[in-house]
């Protein structure tokens, strides 16, 4: 087995041209969302906004767009097909994959609830979706006993699976992973050939030959939909031309830094995802891109 190489020195951003356009800088489309978690959606999005997407499209059920919609002008919306609970639906995956002919990446999985039907789209996905796309959240749970599927996957993915989520994949529990976090992380990325993002305190970036583990972040970011700001920010940073180990770190870095300047200014209490959306220009204006 090859040496396991630690990562501390994060990578960097490309410097903007004076005469470049939103072409330059990558299109993202966000697949997310379902009734009862509209906000999913408008987080993801959020997030790969502010992480310097060029341009964003949200795909989401048909009934909650308009919610979608109004939670930001700046990205474009898609419906999707739905199942009569307002979840995405496997009928789809057609529109999906005609999405994604036309972005440079994708997010897939804030929101999508859980159903026999999206684990079928998310099987049918993976051997046939080509452009690099980081998978969260619900897409994670879709993954639980069909995992082998992802020796099939066409093109690069990230997973961002918090410790429940990476425990179900293994069909372990939550101790079990925390005890072994590098450990497991590098052993599935090296097995299905995938970069994980391990969440949780000191997040494991790894693609099984590489590792970074972050020093960014505290616990008042333990609150619902920051991972889905995180799922946004790092495909923006997979569309601005990051290899997708990069983009991964770098991703998690800015986000727990984000955290970081809220807690300064809010505490850990009352700290919620949106806020991380407000810091994020911050860290970028430091020039730590």
């Amino acid at each position: 087995m090859a040496t396991l190489q630690v990562i501390t020195e994060l990578p960097r951003l490309a410097r903007r041209a004076a005469d470049s356009n939103k072409g330059d800088y990558g299109k993202v489309l966000v697949v997310a969302g379902s009734r009862g978690m509209s906000g999913a959606a408008v987080l993801c999005g959020n997030g790969a906004l502010r992480g310097g997407a060029g341009l964003v499209t949200v795909a989401t059920p048909e009934s909650i767009l308009p919610i979608v919609a109004a939670g930001n002008p700046c990205y474009l919306t898609a419906p999707l097909s739905q199942d009569e609970e307002g979840r995405i639906s496997d009928l789809a995956e057609a529109r999906i994959l005609e999405l994604a002919q036309k972005n440079d990446v994708a997010a897939i999985g804030p929101g999508l609830g859980q159903s026999a039907k999206i684990k079928l789209l998310l099987a049918r996905l993976i051997p046939s979706l080509k452009i690099p796309w980081v998978l969260d959240a619900d897409g994670i749970n879709a993954l639980s006993g069909q995992t082998e599927a992802l020796k099939g996957h066409a093109g690069p993915i990230i997973l961002t699976p918090h410790p429940g989520e990476f425990a179900r994949l293994l069909k372990s529990d939550v101790p079990s992973v925390q005890a072994r976090r590098q450990e497991l992380a590098v052993e599935f990325a090296g097995k299905y050939e995938v970069v994980v993002v391990l969440k949780g305190h000191g997040t494991v970036v790894t693609d099984g030959r590489r590792v970074f583990v972050n020093p960014t972040g505290n616990p008042g970011m333990a609150t619902g939909g920051t991972g889905d700001v995180l799922t946004g920010l790092i495909a923006a940073l997979l569309g601005q031309g990051l290899e997708p180990f990069a983009a991964a770190q770098l991703g998690v870095y800015l986000h727990g830094l984000a955290g970081d300047l809220a807690q300064a200014e809010l505490g850990q209490v009352s700290l919620i995802a949106s806020d991380l959306l407000t810091y994020l220009p911050h860290i970028f204006r430091q020039g730590l891109q």
